[in-house]
């Protein structure tokens, strides 16, 4: 009998019929002989409407206390979900994470997973239960709830299948897999079979919003396969694997990325001597903020300029973080550019193959497109642009360097 773990996703289970659609998909699978647990994110936006309702009645709202509340969008749908199943003549039981064993530290609102306790889970499986398990949650040593930030429902259905040792891990969405690009912005995207871990994992973290990256880095731990597909439909999606089978080396971009959710921090007449940037980067860090890109200018008269990017959602503490300091660091002001995106290429085939970059910035330079900020490596180039221009960029990145691969491939 084989153990199934699968994920849906808000838009999957974002009103009472599709609840019901997504149970009677649920229960085909059972009664295909498998066990199953099952990992529901909140239905359709109620997570914005929560995050929404906390800022209008805070302009400061604690982190602790937004756990709290964005937790129980989680602990709805899984109760539900676990109605409609048992409604339909089958046992199931919903869990919050905290119930579902879940133990993480306690950076609230982007908590990592320290350990996973799935006894009571191993427990109703035994029983012939469907297990219904709230995504995106835990809980820390100090019984406080925790989350895991914005896609972490599907970390939470990875690390169950790790912990588990699950035959199969299937995330379920609204669209039918990953493409080479967000198909709503580049219309000659194409679903891809298979992509490896290493390539997903960049993509992920980029901007595809398809899955979390820290699901990427469970599965390359733990070794497991996931198959994203859609709620709507039978078709295979795309594998998310170790090693693709389908890869040539040929295949040198396996992806183009936009990020419209990144702000560009500049940190204004900075003295350029040694100490500082780790002066800033550990107050930031103190905070819990991560990074994207950073760039120094060159140094005019002892001082610079200092430029990083941030999460949309870390900006206003990125913002109070780095005024705090100013007069520690002799800087003289901080400035905030939220109307910027980040534009990706992505690919393993960069590692052997020279002038990728000369060719992105070229199409870049053909589209008039300015670019901000640069950052590297070994199968990625992101570039920060103007948001107006991103849509534009991408589309001509993915013509040039995937459309071009396609076609030839289809010549060969």
């Amino acid at each position: 009998m084989s153990l199934i773990v699968q994920k849906y996703g808000g838009s999957s289970v974002a009103t009472p019929e599709k609840i019901k659609s997504v149970a009677r998909r649920i229960i085909a699978t059972k009664e295909e002989g498998n066990r199953v647990v099952v990992v529901v994110s909140a239905m359709g936006d109620t997570t914005d409407s929560l995050i929404e309702l906390a800022n209008r009645v805070s302009s400061n709202p604690p982190e602790r206390e937004v756990d709290q509340l964005i937790s129980t969008g989680e602990q709805i749908s899984v109760a539900v979900m676990a109605m409609a199943i048992n409604d339909m003549g089958h046992e199931a039981i919903s869990m919050t994470g905290a119930q579902a064993g879940f133990e993480t530290d306690s950076s609230h609102t982007k908590a990592k997973i320290v350990k996973i306790k799935p006894g009571k889970i191993v427990e109703e499986l035994k029983k012939g239960k469907i297990v219904i398990v709230a995504g995106f949650q835990g809980i820390d040593v100090y019984e406080n709830v925790t989350t895991l930030g914005r896609g972490g429902s599907d970390t939470t259905a990875v690390a169950l299948a790790a912990v588990l040792k699950a035959d199969a891990c299937e995330i379920y969405t609204d669209v039918d897999g990953v493409y080479t690009a967000d198909p709503r912005i580049v219309t000659n995207a194409r679903k891809i079979d298979e992509i490896e871990y290493e390539e997903m994992l960049e993509m992920a973290s980029l901007g595809a919003r398809v899955m979390q990256s820290r699901s990427i880095e469970f599965a390359s731990k733990y070794g497991v396969r996931i198959h994203v597909r859609s709620s709507f439909k039978q078709d295979e999606g795309t594998f998310i694997v170790k090693e693709a089978k389908s890869m040539m080396e040929k295949v040198v971009i396996r992806g183009v990325t936009v990020d419209k959710e990144q702000a560009k921090v500049t940190i204004l007449h900075v003295p350029d001597r040694p100490g500082i940037a780790a002066t800033i980067f550990k107050a930031l860090a103190g905070n819990n903020i991560n990074l994207h890109m950073i760039l120094q200018n060159v140094s005019e008269e002892g001082y610079t300029d200092v430029s990083f990017t941030v999460m949309k959602a870390d900006l206003k503490k990125a913002r109070a973080t780095t005024e705090s300091i100013l007069d520690e660091i002799g800087a003289r002001s901080v400035t905030i550019d939220d109307d910027i995106a980040q534009v990706s290429v992505v690919g393993t085939g960069m590692k052997s193959h020279s002038g990728i970059a000369a060719d992105m910035f070229g199409t870049l330079a053909r589209e008039k497109v300015n670019i901000e900020m640069i950052s590297t490596s070994e199968i990625k180039i992101s570039c920060v642009v103007k948001k107006e221009d991103a849509d534009r960029a991408a589309r001509s990145l993915h013509a040039t360097f995937v459309e071009v691969e396609d076609k030839r491939e289809a010549n060969d």
